[in-house]
């Protein structure tokens, strides 16, 4: 199984990468890719649209400001997306969060915490998602939660 990571700006991957050894443990294929929705509306739209005959199972989207990158992939995929709202202004992530968490009706995003914790967060709801098909996820979120929801050392 694999999920796609999508990130508004270069500048986000220090932050984004810190989800990989989750990725990693729980035997989740991630790629990353950099996206904006306000830079790149085309580019997201075509690749939301074609991400699940592509063989992704989620989408993460990861953004700063006014980070309206979830909301747009959502828009254009029946898959589950999950936002991270990502520090990036003089709000440190505030307003990210609010622009995530506030969508429409009928166009959900997941939302999780701002910065490390929240893309770290996504890769474990990403393999509770996975989970629900695959067995050998299943076993190791078991293993995660019996390790204090920590990874293994």
């Amino acid at each position: 199984m694999k999920v796609a990571i999508l990130m508004g700006s270069e500048s986000d991957r220090e932050v984004v990468e810190k989800s990989i050894p989750f990725y990693n443990f729980f035997g989740i294929t991630a790629d990353m890719f950099v996206m904006s929705a306000h830079r790149n509306p085309d580019d997201v739209q075509k690749f939301s649209r074609a991400a699940k005959s592509e063989g992704y199972g989620a989408i993460v989207a990861c953004a700063g400001m006014a980070a309206h990158l979830g909301g747009v992939v959502a828009a254009h995929t029946t898959l589950p997306v999950i936002g991270v709202p990502l520090s990036g202004s003089a709000l440190n992530g505030v307003d990210a969060l609010y622009s995530i968490v506030q969508m429409p009706s009928g166009v959900p995003v997941a939302t999780m915490a701002i910065g490390k914790a929240g893309v770290q967060n996504s890769a474990v709801f990403v393999a509770q998602i996975f989970s629900l098909i695959d067995e050998s996820i299943h076993d190791k979120l078991v293993e995660f939660k019996q390790n204090g929801c920590r990874l293994a050392r």
